[in-house]
């Protein structure tokens, strides 16, 4: 039985080709994303603003609004309620109480209990989730802490691995991943919480190892090949790197897409982060990264002439660009 390839041996692309029109969409979509986050800002769960998280299974529809109003009079601050599966599963957050106490936590929760079993009979509360809310400012700074020290030793790292310039590329391609996703959550208004850090320090992980397959081998053949043009070399390089490329891809979103559309609601963030940060990593290794080495003006003599090997003559000859 023939393997399946779902790229051709010796495909010849003309992806530099895109690079612009690519840069384009690439400054659009961060764009977008910082106005989103600006204006709508994340919809932080629980983790990281405190308060308690109560979900409720009804057993028969209900008046969003009519139900917010029944919380809201309880006098436990403004709650946010939204649905979760079905129609008659809600998720129900209580911020934090004024006079923070574990007693006045525990209080409100079970007032919000004895109102949703008087006014709607056969309802059960499920889980109760609570997080104070020093707790919770410390889990976001850790957070954030987490994401800033992981894309700062990518880049050394890659500075030490290459050389500069594919630091900075892999660093903003990094970045426009991660502005990206999080744009998305400030669309969707989607609940932020530590899954989704979770899910953005994998993306991290895994768009890095994607970049560094191809700046490999962008590498090598900029020492092979020290008569050809950065463009026929970055062209080169995603053509030779494309197979491996597109069956990570692919082999990572399927069963992630699965998980959105047939898994659990408590890893539906945590999924779908992932398959839209695997989508725009690839996006980004293929033009954001290789790009801005074209602007950085990145050629066979940005390396060590000792380290060329002896079959150095044996080149591929194209021009260079202008």
């Amino acid at each position: 039985m023939r393997p399946l390839k779902l790229v051709p041996d010796n495909t010849n692309i003309d992806f530099m080709a895109f690079r612009r029109i690519a840069a384009v969409i690439s400054t659009v979509m961060v764009i977008a994303s910082i106005a989103l986050l600006a204006t709508k800002g994340l919809n932080f769960g629980i983790d990281f603003v405190g308060g308690q998280l109560v979900r409720v299974t009804f057993s028969q529809d209900v008046e969003i609004d009519q139900l917010r109003a029944r919380v809201d009079s309880l006098g436990v601050g403004e709650s946010t309620i939204q649905q979760f599966g079905s129609p008659r599963d809600i998720a129900i957050r209580l911020p934090v109480p004024a006079n923070e106490t574990p007693q006045s936590a525990s209080q409100a929760a079970q007032k919000l209990r004895d109102t949703i079993e008087q006014a709607y009979p056969g309802a059960r509360v499920g889980s109760v989730e609570a997080v104070s809310g020093k707790v919770s400012g410390e889990l976001f700074e850790k957070g954030a802490l987490a994401l800033g020290l992981a894309m700062i030793a990518i880049a050394i790292y890659i500075w030490f691995r290459f050389e500069w310039q594919f630091g900075v590329g892999a660093l903003l391609a990094l970045a426009q991943d991660m502005i990206v996703v999080l744009g998305f959550f400030a669309l969707t208004q989607l609940e932020f919480d530590l899954n989704t850090i979770a899910a953005l320090l994998t993306i991290i992980g895994y768009s890095l190892n994607d970049k560094i397959v191809i700046f490999d081998r962008v590498r090598e053949n900029l020492r092979k090949f020290r008569r050809m043009g950065i463009v026929e070399i970055l062209n080169l390089s995603i053509n030779e790197t494309l197979s491996r490329t597109v069956m990570t891809s692919v082999s990572i979103t399927m069963p992630l897409l699965v998980l959105v559309f047939f898994g659990p609601d408590v890893i539906f963030g945590f999924s779908l982060a992932m398959a839209l940060g695997i989508i725009v990593g690839t996006w980004s290794s293929m033009f954001v990264g290789n790009g801005i080495l074209i602007q950085f003006n990145v050629s066979p003599d940005s390396f060590d002439q000792k380290a060329v090997g002896a079959n150095a003559n044996a080149e591929r000859v194209a021009p260079r660009e202008r």
